[in-house]
C-alpha cells in the first residue's frame, strides 16, 4: 500500500490514485485495462516516459510490454490483449497552473534529470537560472499561435514552431514547440522543435559553404537543366532496363523552368534546385555530412542512408539544431553549442554547473560570410522572391533562406543577423501535406513578424564583407565563364590582343568557345588541380554532358577553335601614344593668399578626356572640357615651402600620362 500510495509519476503527482485522477479524471478502481498498463508503466522513468514528453513511442512499447507480461501470467486474455493493445485512451492535458514556456521548461527538465537524475531533480531543491529571453518568447507564442491558426485556415497546416539563438554564445533565447502546448487537439504538448523533419532546401546552404570551401566560388557557374542523375538511367531520363522509371532521377525546379548557365550566388539566393544537387556532387556527400556535423546537426550519421537528395532536404534535422548551424554562418564560422541553462545550484547553494563558452571554428570565416553575404542578397533573389518579400526586413541586414519538402509537408525558413539567428517551421504534427505552396508563403509571414519584433532590440549590426580575393590564377570555369576554359584578353577598342600597355578599362577577358558542363573542365575532388585528361572517368560526365551539349545546340551555339584569337596586338595603346601634357602658367613662386591658374597642353596622338589635379597628393579636382584649365587656391592646399604639383591626363582612348612640377609657396 505505501508503494502504491507513495511511488511517483511525474512533477508533484505520487501515487496510483493521483496518477488517475491527474491522468485519465477518473478513480483508480475505474480504469481500463490499457490505462492500468500505461500507469504501470511510467514509474520506472516518469518523465521520459510522461505522455507529454518527445518519448511517447517508448512509453507505447513499454505499455504494450507490461500488457504482453500480463497475458504470459494469465491475467488477461489473448481476446483482451489484442483490444487492449489497440485502445485509444483519452489523456488529460497537464495543468498549465504556473508554468511558463512550457516546452521549454520540458526541455530544461529533461536536461538536468538525465544529468542529475529524477530524484536529483524532484527532491534536492534545485536552482536553474535558464537562457530564456521571456518576453521575447511571450512574443514568439503570441505570434506563432497566430499564423498557425491562419495557416489552418489558408493552408491545411495546423502547427508551428520557433526558435532563436545567441550566435555569439549559443544560447536559446526562445523555444516555441507548437502553437499552443495545451492543445490536446493538436498534441501541442509535442515539441517540435526538437522533432526530426526533412528541411527541404533549408539544408542548401550547407552544401554550398562545403563546395567554396573546396575551391568553388559565388561566380562559379553551373548549368541549370533537365539532368538525369541517376546511374540506372539513359541521360535522356529513360530507364536502362525497361519500366524501372522508379529508379531515375531527373529533379525538377519548384516552377519548372530551367535557366541554362547560372552562377552559384544566383542558384543558391534563388533556390534553384539542378544547380543545388550538382553542387552537392561537386562538394562530396561526405564532406557535406562532416560539415552538417561540425555545425551541430546531430541527427546526419548514416552516409550510406542520404544521395544526392540529400541538398533537397533529403535527411531528417530538428529545427533547433539547424538553427544553430545557422548561428555558425552568423558568427562567421565560429560554431557554438546551444545551451539553455546558465547555471545550477543544489539546495545549500552550491554550484553545480555554470555557462562557459564553448566556441569552436568550423569554417574558414570568409566562407561563413560568403554564404551570409548571399542570403542577404535582395537583388540576387528577386527573380524568385520578388521585390521587398517577407525575406526582406527593412531597415536590416538579414541572411535568410527558406525551404519545402517536394510533398508539402514542412514550410521551414531560417534568418538571422550577427546577434540573433531565428529558425521558424509551419506543418501539422501528423506529418500530413499542406497546401501546394512554398515556404515563402506558409511560414515566412511569421518569421518575418517576429524578427522585425525581435529586432528591436539589437544593435543594427551588419556583417562583414568577405574579402576580396585574386582570382585571376584560378580556371575560367572556376570564375564563371561557363563558355569555355581558354581563356586571352582582348583590347576591346581595337579588337585585338591586350598587352601590358592596355588600360583596365579597355581590357576584356574572352574565352575560346566551347560549350561543356563543368566535369568536362575540372576533377570534382581537385577543381584547383589539372583539366581532367579523361573527363568521362566521372560517373556522372555523360548525364551533365548530353544535357548540355543539347542546351548548346538548341541556342545554336557552335565551338570554336584557337582562330578565334586574335594574332595581333593592341596597337592603340604604346608608349609613343601615351599622352604628352605641359603644364603653362605655372610660376617657380607663389605667396600662400594666391591661386595657381594652369593650362594643360596635350601632345599627344588622341585628345584628352579627362584631367586629374593632385598638389602635395590631395586630390584638388578634375577638368574634362577643352581648354583644359584649372585653379588651385593655395591657402587651401597649399604648404609653405616647396609644393608639387602632378596631372594625370587620360585620353579619349583611356591611356594616361602622369606629368609632375614645383614651385615654391612663401609668407
Amino acid at each position: 500500500s505505501l508503494y502504491l500510495n507513495e511511488i511517483p509519476y511525474g512533477g508533484s503527482i505520487y501515487g496510483i490514485e493521483e496518477a488517475s485522477q491527474n491522468y485519465f479524471g477518473k478513480k483508480s478502481a475505474e480504469l481500463s485495462i490499457t490505462e492500468a498498463a500505461y500507469l504501470a508503466s511510467l514509474p520506472q522513468a516518469p518523465s521520459y516516459f510522461s505522455p507529454f514528453s518527445l518519448h511517447k513511442d517508448k512509453l507505447e512499447e513499454r505499455k504494450n510490454f507490461v500488457l504482453a507480461r500480463m497475458l504470459a501470467e494469465h491475467f488477461i486474455t489473448q481476446e483482451e490483449y489484442e483490444t487492449a493493445k489497440t485502445e485509444l485512451v483519452n489523456w488529460l492535458p497537464p495543468s498549465d497552473s504556473g508554468i511558463r514556456a512550457p516546452h521549454f521548461v520540458m526541455f530544461i527538465k529533461d536536461y538536468l534529470e538525465n544529468k542529475y537524475g529524477e530524484e536529483a531533480v524532484r527532491d534536492n531543491g534545485l536552482k536553474v537560472i535558464t537562457t530564456l529571453d521571456y518576453s521575447l518568447q511571450e512574443k514568439a507564442e503570441t505570434i506563432a499561435k497566430k499564423w498557425a491558426l491562419q495557416n489552418k485556415t489558408n493552408y491545411n497546416a495546423e502547427n508551428a514552431a520557433i526558435t532563436a539563438l545567441d550566435p555569439k554564445t549559443g544560447q536559446i533565447l526562445v523555444m516555441v514547440g507548437s502553437r499552443d502546448y495545451f492543445d490536446k487537439e493538436i498534441d501541442g504538448n509535442f515539441n517540435v522543435a526538437l522533432a526530426h523533419r526533412q528541411p527541404g532546401s533549408a539544408f542548401k546552404p550547407i552544401v554550398y559553404a562545403t563546395a567554396f570551401a573546396k575551391g568553388y566560388t559565388p561566380e562559379t557557374a553551373v548549368f541549370d537543366l533537365a539532368t538525369e542523375f541517376s546511374a540506372y538511367c539513359n541521360p535522356d531520363g529513360t530507364p536502362i532496363i525497361e519500366n524501372d522509371f522508379d529508379k531515375c532521377y531527373m529533379p525538377e525546379n519548384y516552377d519548372l523552368v530551367y535557366r541554362g548557365p547560372i552562377d552559384l550566388r544566383h542558384a543558391l539566393a534563388q533556390s534553384i534546385n539542378v544547380p543545388a544537387v550538382k553542387v552537392l556532387y561537386l562538394a562530396g556527400l561526405r564532406d557535406a555530412l562532416r560539415l552538417a556535423k561540425d555545425l551541430g546537426i546531430s541527427s546526419l550519421t548514416n552516409v550510406n542512408q542520404y544521395g544526392l537528395t540529400l541538398v533537397l532536404g533529403g535527411g531528417e534535422v530538428s529545427l533547433l539544431d539547424l538553427t544553430g548551424a545557422y548561428s555558425t554562418f552568423a558568427n562567421n564560422g565560429v560554431q557554438n553549442p546551444y545551451v539553455g541553462v546558465l547555471k545550477v545550484e543544489d539546495g545549500n547553494g552550491k554550484i553545480l554547473e555554470e555557462f562557459q563558452p564553448k566556441p569552436s571554428a568550423v569554417l574558414l570565416e570568409n566562407i561563413a560570410l560568403t554564404i551570409s553575404d548571399i542570403l542577404a542578397d535582395e537583388e540576387a533573389r528577386q527573380p524568385a522572391f520578388g521585390v521587398h518579400s517577407f525575406l526582406y526586413v527593412g531597415g536590416r541586414e538579414v541572411a535568410v533562406k527558406t525551404g519545402t519538402t517536394n510533398d508539402y509537408r514542412d514550410a521551414w525558413i531560417l534568418g538571422y543577423t550577427p546577434s540573433l539567428a531565428i529558425g521558424a517551421w509551419a506543418g501539422n504534427n501528423d506529418n500530413s501535406p499542406m497546401e501546394k505552396k512554398v515556404a515563402g508563403f506558409i511560414v515566412a509571414p511569421m518569421w518575418h513578424e517576429f524578427i522585425t519584433e525581435a529586432l528591436k532590440n539589437y544593435p543594427d549590426e551588419k556583417f562583414k564583407k568577405p574579402a576580396i580575393t585574386d582570382n585571376a590564377n584560378l580556371k575560367p570555369v572556376l570564375r564563371g565563364f561557363w563558355q569555355g576554359n581558354q581563356s586571352y584578353f582582348i583590347d576591346k577598342l581595337s579588337g585585338k590582343l591586350a598587352t601590358q600597355y592596355t588600360p583596365k578599362e579597355t581590357r576584356e577577358e574572352k574565352v575560346v568557345r566551347q560549350v561543356h558542363s563543368i566535369l568536362y573542365w575540372l576533377d570534382k575532388n581537385n577543381p584547383l588541380g589539372p583539366t581532367p585528361a579523361n573527363p568521362t572517368d566521372d560517373s556522372q560526365f555523360n548525364s551533365w554532358e548530353y544535357a548540355v551539349r543539347k542546351w548548346a545546340e538548341e541556342k545554336g551555339l557552335i565551338d570554336e577553335n584557337q582562330n578565334v584569337i586574335p594574332n595581333t596586338a593592341d596597337d592603340i595603346h604604346l608608349p609613343d601614344k601615351m599622352p604628352i601634357i605641359k603644364i603653362q602658367g605655372l610660376k617657380n613662386s607663389y605667396n600662400r593668399n594666391e591661386t595657381i591658374n594652369i593650362n594643360l597642353v596635350n601632345g599627344g596622338s588622341y585628345p584628352l578626356r579627362k584631367v586629374d589635379l593632385f598638389l602635395n597628393g590631395r586630390y584638388v579636382g578634375s577638368t574634362i572640357q577643352s581648354p583644359f584649365a584649372l585653379s588651385v587656391k593655395l591657402a587651401t592646399y597649399g604648404e609653405i615651402g616647396e609644393n608639387k604639383i602632378e596631372t594625370i591626363a587620360s585620353d579619349a582612348v583611356y591611356n594616361k600620362t602622369k606629368t609632375e612640377a614645383s614651385f615654391r609657396i612663401t609668407e
